[in-house]
């Protein structure tokens, strides 16, 4: 028997140990209900939720996200100062920016290599590298 997606996002939500509200049910079945990754912005799940019936607010889902992105269920990649994406993938892999419509995906890591990190200054570590590649159609 394959999981509805309300039972899938019911079960993600769990799995973090967020109580699974109404609205955030509601969004998490619009990101994982199919199994599939996403990359949102909250605008754009704003956008999907309200197309899809859900009633909330554009500050529920900012709020939301941030809750998700505590429990580790999304991880925020920031594309640039204003620009905010949550993707679903939790694992550290690079990612293509599509310049030419604002669109976030998953680049592959088999070729990715980092070789050599500047050096940092001491009583630090280095916490993660994120890789965003810059993308536009010629």
């Amino acid at each position: 028997m394959t999981p509805t997606s309300i039972e899938s996002a019911t079960s993600w939500l769990g799995a973090a140990g967020l109580r699974p509200t109404r609205q955030r049910v509601a969004l998490a079945e619009l990101l994982v209900g199919d199994g599939l990754h996403r990359h949102v912005t909250a605008e754009s799940l704003f956008e999907s939720a309200k197309t899809n019936g859900a009633s909330v607010s554009l500050a529920t889902v900012y709020n939301t996200l941030r809750a998700f992105c505590q429990a580790g269920l999304v991880q925020e990649v920031a594309v640039d100062g204003s620009k905010s994406y949550f993707d679903t993938n939790t694992h550290d892999h690079p990612h293509f920016y599509w310049e030419d419509d604002g669109t976030l995906s998953d680049a592959s890591e088999e070729q990715l290599a980092i070789t050599n990190l500047p050096k940092v200054p001491e009583g630090v570590e280095v916490v993660s590298v994120d890789v965003i590649i810059r993308l536009r159609r010629v």
